[in-house]
């Protein structure tokens, strides 16, 4: 596969970006690396998704994976490719409500638990303690999964790093931008419980973005 110049140092930062981080990096991280725009580096992204060489999820941060086998650390396997063990396939028979009864109808169907769950080595799962996110469906115990991703858009559920005394701790909670006094620009950790108040910071670091909520009926032994 032919590459200009800058593709192929693109494509080599990727492949040492990869291997020594064992993750893909945001445009922002490129950005930085090669003193140019964020926008050149989604240009230069889409030329090279458009030769083949790599392909990457819209708008999804660190989702660029390598397809060219000569910067690939692994080979590339399909989902048919993939082992068993990492694909378990459950029979949906139909629907079931919630709220008011519904007629028992059964539409067997069959999904991949592997596409339900997102795995791989830009997620990670943490155990939840607390209730502060109770009402959003979020309970004591709980595991959710995470996306590796540091920045979010108003609204989104993170795993927010907050320091106090000179101590890092973290907390899960909704994220939005939030407009202090004097318009100062401060952050807003928006808790899911009734009787808890919102957190407001000048400062945070973003470690992740909840896609998914994990809970087992009893709940697992501790």
């Amino acid at each position: 596969m032919y590459y200009t110049n800058k593709q192929l140092e693109i494509m080599e930062f990727l492949q040492q970006f990869r291997r020594h981080r064992q993750l893909s990096p945001t445009l922002e991280e490129m950005a930085e690396n090669f003193h140019v725009s964020r926008v050149t580096i989604h240009e230069h992204i889409k030329e090279l998704a458009r030769k083949g060489a790599l392909q990457s999820v819209p708008y999804k941060a660190r989702s660029i994976e390598i397809l060219d086998p000569q910067f690939a650390d692994e080979p590339v396997r399909s989902k048919e490719q993939q082992s068993d063990l990492q694909r378990v396939p459950v029979e949906i028979l139909g629907r079931i409500a919630a709220g008011e009864p519904i007629e028992a109808v059964e539409a067997p169907e069959r999904v991949d638990l592997a596409d339900l769950l997102p795995m791989g080595r830009d997620h990670y799962a943490l155990r939840v303690r607390g209730t502060s996110m109770i009402d959003d469906g979020i309970h004591d115990g709980d595991m959710v999964l995470v996306e590796r991703r540091e920045v979010a858009d108003d609204g989104e559920l993170v795993v927010a790093i907050l320091e106090q005394e000179g101590i890092e701790g973290a907390t899960l909670k909704k994220f939005f931008h939030h407009s202090g006094e004097g318009g100062k620009k401060q952050f807003r950790l928006q808790p899911a419980n009734q009787e808890l108040e919102p957190i407001i910071v000048d400062q945070l670091e973003i470690r992740g973005v909840v896609v998914g909520v994990v809970r087992r009926y009893p709940r697992w032994a501790e």
